[in-house]
This record gives structure tokens, C-alpha cells and sequence, in this order.
């Protein structure tokens, strides 16, 4: 029986992971006053009709800390890339010169720094959220395996480790907010 409580414990943290990994993704398109390509990632740009991740219809690279470029693969996607950008709203305005498509990262004051801490600290509270759920379901599921013959103390055993496990993941959240809260915050 004790087999199956391990399997629980693993799937658990094995889920915990990905709201991690899911959570880092997020955080990574909160724009900190510096140009990255992740802050485009999610952008879809109608390419024939067909939505398509904005990397796949061109090149998008950093020329400096506050300027991206975008040269698409085909010159007829400059319009659908610029018009993708802008219903984005992620509050920047590309510029198209006929050839490659350049968006400037205006400075962030302080207001803006705040309300983009506020952001992150929600897609915190998200990931938190999320595994809380993955500890009630594991710990429904051990319930159930007690159910079926699993002793009270095993099954209180795996109750014990399926928390600490969200303790440590919950903690793993709070410290990727905190990194993420210092890099917008230092101007």
C-alpha cells in the first residue's frame, strides 16, 4: 500500500513543477523597463488566416536594453504584426519603416512599477492557488487509499509529507515574487 502513496506524493509534486514552471512563464512577460522576446511570447499574429505565434512569422530580437526589433520572415507580415501588437495592449506602440518593426520600452515610473508588482503578486496568488488544489486532490486521494485498507498512521504519514511538499513549493513561489518584485522596482 505504501507503493501507492509514494505514486501520490510524486504525481503531487510532479504537478507542483509545472504550476512552477507555468507560474515562471507568466512572470517573465511582466516587462521590468527592460526589452526581452519572452514579453511577446502569446502574441499570435494571423498569418493566412491561420493564428500563429508571433516567433514563427519572424525574427524578434533585442538591439538594446529598451528597443526590440522584429524582422518578419515575409514583408507582408509587417501590417498583421504591427496590428497583433497593438490589440495586445501591452503598452508599447511598434513602429513599422517598411522593414523590420521596432518597439521602444518607454521608462517606467513609479505608479507603473507598482501596478506591475500588483501583476505579478496575482499570478503569484494564482500559482498558489493552483497548488493548494493539487494538495487537496492528493490528499482526497489518500483519504480514499485509507479507504481501501491503508493504515491511519501511513495515511497520516503521507497527509505530513504531501504538506511539507506544498509548504516547500509555496515558499519556491514567494521567493520567485520577490526576485520579480525587486527587478521591476530597481530603476
Amino acid at each position: 500500500m505504501s507503493d501507492e502513496t509514494e505514486i501520490v506524493k510524486l504525481d503531487t509534486e510532479d504537478l507542483m513543477k509545472k504550476a512552477i514552471l507555468h507560474l515562471e512563464m507568466e512572470i517573465s512577460k511582466i516587462r521590468a523597463g527592460k526589452a526581452t522576446p519572452q514579453m511577446l511570447d502569446g502574441l499570435y499574429v494571423d498569418y493566412y488566416g491561420n493564428p500563429t505565434p508571433i516567433n514563427q512569422v519572424g525574427n524578434i530580437s533585442v538591439m538594446d536594453a529598451r528597443t526590440l526589433t522584429i524582422q518578419p520572415w515575409e514583408r507582408n507580415m509587417l501590417a498583421p504584426i504591427e496590428r497583433s501588437i497593438m490589440q495586445a495592449n501591452i503598452g508599447v506602440t511598434p513602429q513599422n519603416d517598411g522593414v523590420i518593426i521596432r518597439i521602444f520600452m518607454p521608462p517606467l515610473t513609479e505608479e507603473r512599477r507598482r501596478e506591475l508588482v500588483k501583476r505579478a503578486n496575482a499570478e503569484g496568488e494564482h500559482g498558489k492557488v493552483s497548488v493548494r488544489n493539487i494538495r487537496r486532490d492528493a490528499i482526497e486521494k489518500i483519504k480514499k487509499l485509507q479507504k481501501d485498507g491503508l493504515s491511519e498512521d501511513a495515511s497520516k504519514d503521507a497527509e505530513s509529507d504531501v504538506q511539507d511538499i506544498t509548504n516547500r513549493y509555496i515558499a519556491l513561489i514567494d521567493k520567485h515574487l520577490v526576485a520579480k518584485e525587486k527587478e521591476i522596482m530597481v530603476v
